[in-house]
């Protein structure tokens, strides 16, 4: 089975920058990441091998990697706003 692979950088090619510079340089924002690398694994894996898993199984995890996302979306925001307002 295809499965698409969901990454920050896929998803927010024109933030790479910011991305490794909140990686880098803030603690919640990695370990948000960190979550959802491996949240993102765990859907991925399960979805490659057709493991099997209840439905409302997967589709929490999805919720909970939608949820993540939008967050580390947000921080991302927020530091490109401080970007531009610097300068």
């Amino acid at each position: 089975m295809q499965v698409d692979h969901h990454d920050l950088y896929q998803d927010f090619p024109e933030m790479q920058d910011a991305i490794d510079a909140l990686k880098a340089g803030n603690a919640h924002f990695a370990r948000l990441n960190a979550s959802y690398d491996r949240l993102t694994g765990k859907v991925e894996d399960l979805e490659a091998h057709d493991m099997p898993v209840a439905d409302f199984t997967l589709e929490d995890m999805k919720k909970q990697r939608v949820k993540l996302k939008d967050e580390l979306y947000h921080l991302l925001l927020a530091f490109r706003a401080g970007q531009q307002a610097a300068r």
